[in-house]
């Protein structure tokens, strides 16, 4: 199976030289993913991680995936006070599929960025 890019058709990914997602083999890798969309970033870091799950979910459809093959979750927050919020975020969307996680503290290349998400999902068919 060829290596296939999927865009999500920010800017971003050109001057970046990145790619929102890559199918590789039965694998595919999503970037790390932000709040916004349309350029616009919500505040609260919940609705964030929403957004980003959205995105996320869009991409991995595109690659004939969905969040229910991920066994790979990576959270990077700006503050250790959203990671419970976050955490709600990502307990909705991976309820019952429970895959590996990193949650870490650091920060982000926009001071609106509460939040940011990566995963890895292997093809189940």
């Amino acid at each position: 199976m060829a290596r296939r890019l999927i865009s999500s058709g920010s800017p971003f990914e050109e001057i970046a030289g990145y790619s929102r997602a890559v199918v590789d083999g039965p694998w595919t890798f999503v970037a790390g993913t932000s709040g916004f969309a349309n350029g616009q970033i919500a505040d609260e870091a919940a609705d964030q991680a929403e957004q980003a799950f959205a995105t996320i979910a869009a991409a991995l459809a595109e690659a004939g995936s969905s969040l229910a093959d991920v066994v790979r979750v990576r959270v990077f927050l700006t503050d250790a006070a959203f990671f419970e919020a976050v955490a709600k975020v990502c307990g909705k969307h991976f309820k019952g599929i429970r895959p590996a996680n990193t949650t870490v503290i650091t920060g982000l290349v926009d001071p609106r960025m509460k939040v940011e998400i990566e995963v890895t999902a292997l093809a189940r068919g």
